[in-house]
């Protein structure tokens, strides 16, 4: 009889770590992903970022020279 209960108590231990395990396991593969997807999404903003700043200061270097000419008397 005491050996019956102590086979089911740990199974009862074993069973319960191997939830703990799982779950454990499920809150890393949950953050893996997270941190995945957000990098993922940060790398195309940075990129279009980077070019949308160039764009603009191409702009502005183009405004100034026209801007420039106009000003400067013609020869």
């Amino acid at each position: 009889m005491a050996n019956e209960t102590t086979n089911e108590a740990v199974n009862v231990v074993n069973n319960l770590m191997d939830v703990v395990g799982k779950l454990a396991q499920q809150q890393i593969e949950l953050i893996t992903c997270g941190i995945k997807s957000v990098s993922e999404a940060i790398e195309p903003l940075s990129k279009n970022t980077a070019e949308l700043a160039g764009n603009v200061i191409n702009a502005c270097n183009q405004m100034l020279t026209s801007v420039t000419e106009s000003i400067t008397p013609n020869k």
